[in-house]
């Protein structure tokens, strides 16, 4: 599918490894944390092979958090927390679901990939007309990007079971948010697409 870019939130050991700070994208006693991260390990492995290019967005702030903006709830908890902290464990990504050679990596610190960030630099470049978001949290990143990707013109598609957050109830009414501005596929079906 020329123009497809799969974009990647938050795959970052901070809210996806079981000893990470932050349980609003997998709470820490979720079951299905291991079946959403293979999931979006099957997506990556399947996008490489079919040649369309991911770009992976990480969360990570100023360690004395001198560029965020404490305005909401969330954020307030990350800085009594010590989260997202650059360089620092909790902002590398999760084995298995960090960047390869030639893949695209852009830094933000809000909710929106696009936020504060070159991520739309990026996908000018690489011609991007649809995209596929995947992450964690479906109800805060995903969400954030998928709205955002939207109202500037893009097609998107969202992998369902390659996202998470801190319960099923709040991923399921993510996605029903999010079906009036993208396509809602499983990772088999994107798959299969591409």
């Amino acid at each position: 599918m020329p123009g497809t870019v799969i974009v990647a939130n938050h795959y970052q050991n901070e809210n996806c490894h079981p000893d990470g700070k932050v349980k609003v994208g997998i709470a820490a006693d979720a079951d299905w944390r291991w079946q959403r991260l293979d999931s979006a390990k099957r997506l990556f492995a399947g996008a490489r092979a079919a040649g369309v290019p991911i770009v992976h967005v990480r969360l990570a702030v100023d360690p004395e958090y001198r560029d965020v903006i404490v305005n909401t709830a969330l954020i307030r908890e990350w800085l009594e927390l010590g989260a997202w902290k650059e360089g620092t464990w909790g902002t590398e990504f999760v084995d298995g679901l960090g960047p390869m050679a030639g893949e695209h990596v852009v830094t933000h610190t809000r909710n929106s990939g696009f936020q504060d960030s070159t991520l739309a630099q990026v996908l000018f470049k690489l011609g991007a007309r649809h995209l596929i978001c995947c992450g964690v949290s479906t109800a805060y990143t995903v969400e954030g990007t998928v709205r955002h990707a939207a109202d500037i013109g893009y097609e998107v598609t969202v992998a369902s079971d390659a996202c998470s957050t801190a319960t099923e109830a709040q991923h399921d009414a993510a996605l029903a948010a999010m079906s009036v501005l993208a396509e809602i596929k499983s990772v088999d079906a994107i798959l299969a697409a591409l």
